[in-house]
């Protein structure tokens, strides 16, 4: 597709244009002409056309109506389905089973995306994107670093992360003023079952206040006799606990109700 559209500002819109950055990508995919892939954010389509190179059939979503019409010009139906809207409201479970999801997600979305996608992963095999560096950093940092938080916290405990390559910024047009990485993630089949909103409500309390002991910004959720039950010091803080920990507190909470 050709290159003339401008970019916009409000969607975030960084267009990739290194070669070989797009090889590396489709290389780390192995792709199989059966695989049902949603590519989100085609923009120019730098990841749609070698896609379609592979596959027989691509849907995408897109936002930018200018480009859902260049889409749907260079590209007849039976071999790309367009689903012109935003991500974060997408029902991906509607568009099938065994997903790969790929994409360069526009920065400004691109954790509340995530944790949008984290409804619907008994419908996906792995997602593969590009993301920020340091948004990269935060999801697959380790506890009691500074970049370990919520986001660590979430991911860790429904995939598991590989951080796949690196991205400088002059592999984009308009080059952005941050670094770029490629992150896959798996859904995770080996993760205790639990109250998953109930997870979720723990770990975001224990991160909503980070410079708070656990006693402080939990003493609402967890009673004293969960961190002694647990041998958990409750004088910690929220980037000191691991992903099991977390669960382990949020059985221990459940068994008590």
């Amino acid at each position: 597709m050709p290159a003339s559209h401008r970019p916009r500002k409000r969607f975030g819109q960084h267009f990739l244009v290194d070669r070989s950055i797009i090889d590396a990508i489709l290389a780390s995919l192995t792709l199989q002409p059966a695989d049902n892939v949603v590519e989100i954010g085609p923009g120019l389509g730098a990841l749609t056309q070698p896609l379609l190179g592979v596959l027989p059939h691509l849907t995408v979503v897109e936002i930018d109506r200018d480009i859902v019409a260049r889409l749907a010009r260079a590209y007849p139906p039976e071999r790309l389905t367009i689903r012109q809207g935003d991500a974060l409201e997408v029902d991906f479970a509607g568009l099938g089973s065994d997903l790969r999801l790929v994409g360069n997600l526009p920065y400004n979305i691109s954790t509340p995306l995530l944790f949008h996608l984290l409804e619907f992963l008994p419908h996906i095999r792995d997602m593969t994107f590009m993301l920020q560096k340091e948004v990269v950093a935060r999801m697959v940092a380790r506890p009691s670093t500074p970049d370990y938080g919520r986001l660590s916290v979430m991911l860790q405990r429904h995939c598991h992360l590989f951080w796949l390559l690196d991205v400088p910024p002059d592999a984009f047009d308009p080059p952005p003023k941050v670094d770029s990485a490629v992150v896959r993630l798996v859904p995770r089949q080996d993760k205790a079952q639990l109250d998953e909103g109930r997870f979720a409500r723990l770990v975001a309390a224990a991160f909503g206040q980070r410079r708070k002991v656990l006693r402080n910004t939990l003493g609402g959720l967890v009673p004293a006799s969960a961190f002694a039950a647990l041998a958990i010091d409750p004088g910690l803080r929220a980037e000191n606990l691991a992903v099991a920990q977390f669960e382990a507190l949020a059985a221990y909470t459940a068994a008590q109700h």
